[in-house]
């Protein structure tokens, strides 16, 4: 039965697995996986690659969600249960979802219905998912995003997609606990706190996987412990209901520019574009430092604005975040390697503005702007603008941009072969052989082979091996009648990749190939090596899987050669973090330098500027500072400098800014102020460190004494800018230091 026989004969049918509420145990949803016909194109895998392969691929996928709900009907799958369904991402652009309105009306009022989105669409096709995903919003239908962390892409979309659903992918419940685990285990409860999304965890099969996924934060579970899928629903669990979080604002799409995000009222300010191109660096800088899990979207009006510093500093952004799009008139759809872009139509209003939005899972901040028809000097022109740090209007400007990106180009379908027979190249003719000489044939094949392959039996208990060639005995260690009858996973060890071990016993499961990579021992003095594995299913006349032929390679003078260069990389890596900590930061006190503060002071102005607060800053020189150094030595001086630092450190809020200038000249800088009480608390800051600085020191055995003045000044009062506050704090510190003016 081929693939086009599956379609026009409705044989896609669906099973159904239970997805459970971790704290009552009842089930709440079941997610709907296709099945074909009994036969080669049964299972998921095989049925999706005849339909690729035919062209076909957006009819089957539109045929597995009628199966679904029909299946849903007829076993009673109805209200207060829910039915989570899967789109397959490769048929956002080809077919996007036209069917999804005829079966919502199709569908009887008690059928509810989640659609999962998986990772896999979010790179190649974010336009199309976005509007999906709208369509999915406008049924009434709800969201959930699948594989959750098997990628960071996922993370930096959450914002934007809003699901409300997040299924942690099964390596977050049958792995280790680590680093990588961690940042989406935050990123994936801060959205949930946030929106009151559910967290699912998939691959729950023991009660150590259990434990593990309570502990990331998930509500829902689904596995094998609570159920296989199934034709029907799973009898011995109670039923519950799934309650879903409120839908969100309807997002802009492409008739919206970043601008028109703005929420009506927002304060807008004036400026030159140079102070733009400033504001926009330092939001590119913030997102270098989220990583993998920030999306950047922004717009440059022309192509002829996307210089080459631009082109340098974007490349590096698109390899060190998840996903970046830069839009204006006459940029092509991809600007830079890994960058997107979009194909502007004359009218749209994002020709005419500048904007950056960033955001992740713990960040939000975007720069809106739009230009005023200035005609004088490029940087000299004049745009209104607003610095926004409100996470729905960086969403919607964010999803105002990626809805416009143009996708990555497709692979081309295979073409229908249409040349007669006649004319078709031949191949020369090879004597027939009798089934006695093939077979010879074959063996003398496979003991000649340097790849170790062995067969199994999958219709024996415990799946055990009943074939190995010679290069297997030599690769494994053992003589084949040490090996024959026994499961192959006898080879692993210890540390061998739990993960890769769940993924071929899923691929057996199956019925599909497979091919990992493990770490196994070699004979009994269990010599480690790496095997590079490739497993692929035998089926009978009738199409069932009875046996499984893995292809064994030693690949570890690779593996070791690739972790030797991953532990050269991070040694590069750290070495390169190192440089650029000591570039920011004062190597006797470890308090950041000049630059490095007013970096920090500048964005703290921006954000006290949008929140309506002010920022101190005092310039502390110290009193007596010499006479110790020319008296007790250089070596006591530093002593007493970082005495002075630690000093500072535990009399300012944890929020305050420290930094090092020289010598022995330091500054505070205090965000968050009140406008209207900022003198006044820079002012008692000022006399709470000169008392706390006053305090002897004890240096090399010996107390000494420094004193301190300090000059304060505030925003707006005393400058809007870090130069100006500076000059003002300096001045008014050489007033304190030379004293009250006596008259004569």
């Amino acid at each position: 039965m081929t693939i086009h026989d599956v379609l026009a004969a409705e044989a896609v049918t669906s099973v159904f697995q239970p997805i459970v509420d971790l704290d009552s145990g009842a089930v709440v949803a079941y997610e709907a996986l296709a099945r074909g016909p009994e036969g080669p194109l049964q299972s998921p895998a095989a049925l999706f690659a005849a339909a690729r392969e035919a062209g076909r691929l957006a009819e089957l996928d539109a045929a597995c969600r009628t199966a679904a709900f029909r299946g849903a009907v007829a076993q009673g799958l109805l209200a207060p249960l829910t039915v989570f369904v899967n789109v397959e991402p490769e048929v956002l652009d080809s077919a996007p979802l036209e069917d999804l309105l005829a079966i919502a009306d199709a569908a009887p009022a008690q059928l509810r219905v989640v659609v999962e989105i998986t990772e896999r669409a979010i790179a190649a096709r974010p336009a199309e998912l976005l509007q999906t995903v709208q369509r999915i919003r406008e049924i009434g239908w709800g969201l959930a995003l699948d594989d959750v962390g098997a990628d960071a892409m996922s993370l930096a979309f959450m914002p934007l997609l809003r699901p409300d659903v997040v299924k942690l992918d099964l390596s977050l419940v049958q792995d280790r606990p680590g680093p990588e685990v961690a940042e989406v285990m935050n990123a994936v409860n801060a959205y949930a706190e946030r929106t009151g999304a559910v967290v699912l965890a998939e691959g729950i099969e023991t009660d150590a996987h259990l434990v593990q996924g309570l502990a990331l934060g998930a509500t829902l579970g689904q596995g094998w412990m609570f159920g296989r899928p199934q034709p029907g629903p799973a009898a011995h669990l109670p039923t519950g209901e799934l309650l879903l979080p409120p839908a969100p604002l309807d997002p802009p799409g492409t008739e919206v520019s970043p601008f028109g995000c703005l929420p009506p009222g927002t304060a807008l300010r004036r400026s030159p574009k140079r102070l733009l191109i400033e504001l926009s660096k330092q939001l590119e800088r913030h997102a270098m430092r989220l990583g993998g899990t920030a999306v950047v979207a922004s717009t440059f009006q022309e192509a002829r604005h996307f210089t080459p510093s631009t082109v340098a500093r974007y490349r590096e952004l698109a390899e060190r975040t998840g996903f970046v799009c830069a839009l204006g008139d006459g940029l092509s759809t991809e600007p830079v390697a890994g960058v997107r872009g979009a194909e502007l139509t004359a009218a749209d209003e994002v020709r005419g503005e500048w904007d950056v939005a960033v955001i992740g899972p713990h960040f939000s901040a975007a720069l809106l702007a739009r230009d005023l028809g200035d005609t004088g000097p490029d940087l000299e022109r004049t745009f209104e603008f607003a610095l926004t740090y409100d996470r729905d209007t960086v969403a919607r400007a964010a999803h105002a941009l990626v809805a416009r990106v143009v996708p990555q180009a497709q692979r081309p379908a295979p073409v229908e072969r249409t040349t007669p027979a006649a004319t078709a190249p031949r191949l020369p003719e090879l004597p027939a052989l009798t089934p006695a000489a093939n077979e010879g044939l074959l063996h003398r094949a496979l003991a000649a082979t340097t790849s170790g392959v062995v067969i199994v039996d999958m219709e024996l208990p415990d799946q055990p091996l009943v074939y190995v060639n010679r290069a297997f005995e030599e690769l494994s260690g053992y003589p084949r009648e040490e090996v024959l009858g026994r499961n192959c996973r006898f080879l692993q060890t210890a540390d061998t990749d739990v993960a890769a071990v769940s993924r071929i016993r899923e691929a057996l499961d199956a019925g599909r190939e497979c091919r990992e990579t493990l770490l196994n021992h070699r004979g009994p003095d269990r010599t480690p090596w790496w095997n590079e594995l490739h497993l692929a299913p035998v089926t009978d006349a009738a199409g069932r899987v009875v046996q499984y032929i893995g292809v064994q390679n030693d690949v570890t003078a690779r593996v070791e050669a690739q972790q030797r260069l991953a532990r050269e990389q991070e040694r590069t890596r750290q070495h390169l973090a190192r440089i650029e900590q000591l570039a920011w930061t004062d190597p006797l006190t470890g308090l950041p330098n000049r630059r490095r503060l007013q970096e920090q002071v500048e964005l703290a102005l921006w954000e006290a500027d949008a929140a309506g607060t002010a920022v101190g800053l005092l310039f502390v020189d110290l009193d007596g500072f010499k006479a110790v150094n020319d008296r007790l030595g250089h070596a006591a001086g530093d002593e007493l400098l970082v005495e002075v630092s630690t000093r500072l450190r535990s009399s300012v809020r944890r929020t305050d800014l420290l930094a090092r200038l020289g010598g022995d000249e330091f500054l505070v800088a205090l965000p968050g102020l009140p406008v209207a009480t900022a003198a006044a608390e820079a002012a008692r800051v000022a006399v709470t460190l000169t008392t706390t600085l006053a305090a002897p020191v004890e240096v090399r055995g010996e107390q000494v004494r420094v004193g301190a003045s300090i000059g304060c000044a505030v925003t707006p009062e005393d400058g809007a800018g870090f130069d100006a506050l500076l000059h003002t704090a300096d001045q008014r510190m050489y007033a304190v230091k030379a004293g009250p003016l006596v008259s004569p």
